[in-house]
């Protein structure tokens, strides 16, 4: 039994009530599988021009086909694949450079940085990064700024763009000896040098250290983004969901034993149901720039919250480790480190 046979509790009421998507282009990385094949597939139905950020692979054409089959179904336009290899800043500047040719003069209205990677071990991206740092923040701060003109553009033209990123319930950890606070040297040219590896499953070692960093980092991305954009009277909205847990190929998925079937009806939920907070971040005609959705647990946003790994997906509060002086040096080191030069 897989772990996809998870029941969905709150996907279904929320997917019938997403308004049409008819006219509006939607970037997503990482969608081959899990919650960005979700959200992909639900807009494609939704009549929405979709366009598939991939690395090459049969997984990445396997999924453009039943994006295109959803379009096909609904009457839609037919999605686009486009490599994008976030593990390589030339390679998402390639795809950057392809995303402005795709979305030409329409615009794009939504671009939804989803991909993620956990768990991996001490290595160096061929740019001299973290390679989840990398993958997690630094290629999606990169792309952002490729699309940026895309989504001021559709803004201009339709009222408004979006851009979201993946946080997780991970961006806040309680284990002995870590500091949960953003830290520079995770976004620098240290890969290789950030606490080593473990080889096996240890949420409280090193190689979960950099994870929570880098999905502190998508929070922190997106309040120092919308605070740029507010300063500036844009109407593009920056905003961040997270799915709680659930079974995608970021937990190793598809064939798990079972220990960890019984792991995932107790701690888990179906990957619809985390989809719901990237949904709404996405496609929600009232969700406003600056705003988090997902699981609430407990309500805790400064503490490991275990409660938040399943449940509807509603507004949070805002983080406070994400505060002013690491929004600041978010922005500037992930300049440095990129050579993005994204200025607003």
């Amino acid at each position: 039994m897989p772990f996809t046979t998870l029941k969905s509790y709150y996907w279904p009421d929320y997917r019938a009530s997403m308004p049409s998507m008819e006219g509006k282009v939607f970037a997503i990385t990482g969608c081959t599988s899990g919650t960005g094949l979700t959200l992909a597939i639900a807009v494609a139905e939704l009549k929405a021009k979709v366009l598939l950020l991939n690395r090459p692979s049969a997984r990445a054409e396997a999924a453009l086909a039943q994006v295109k089959a959803a379009a096909e179904t609904a009457g839609g336009p037919e999605p686009v694949a486009i490599a994008c290899d976030l593990l390589s800043f030339a390679k998402t500047r390639a795809a950057g450079e392809e995303l402005k040719k795709v979305c030409g003069s329409g615009g794009l209205d939504v671009l939804c940085n989803n991909a993620g990677i956990m768990g991996n071990g001490d290595d160096a991206t061929e740019d001299g990064v973290d390679v989840q740092m990398c993958v997690n923040h630094l290629a999606a701060f990169l792309l952002t700024k490729y699309a940026m003109p895309c989504l001021e553009k559709a803004a201009s033209l339709r009222g408004e763009a979006r851009v979201v990123q993946h946080s997780s319930a991970l961006r806040c950890m309680d284990e002995k000896g870590w500091e949960n606070k953003l830290k520079a040297k995770y976004l620098e040219k240290n890969g290789g040098n950030l606490g080593g590896t473990v080889t096996v499953y240890a949420p409280g070692g090193p190689n979960y250290q950099r994870y929570q960093q880098s999905k502190l980092a998508n929070v922190v991305f997106t309040y120092a983004l919308n605070d740029r954009l507010k300063a500036k009277g844009s109407k593009v909205k920056a905003l961040v969901a997270h799915p709680g847990v659930a079974p995608t190929s970021l937990h190793g998925g598809a064939d798990p034993g079972r220990m960890m079937r019984c792991l995932a009806w107790m701690i888990m939920h179906s990957e619809e149901d985390g989809t719901m907070g990237l949904a709404m971040c996405c496609c929600d005609p009232n969700a406003k720039s600056g705003e988090f959705y997902g699981p609430a647990g407990k309500g805790l946003q400064q503490a490991h919250d275990s409660a938040s790994y399943k449940g509807k997906a509603v507004l949070l509060p805002e983080v406070e480790l994400a505060d002013a002086e690491a929004r600041e040096m978010l922005w500037r080191v992930s300049n440095e480190t990129t050579g993005a030069g994204f200025k607003l």
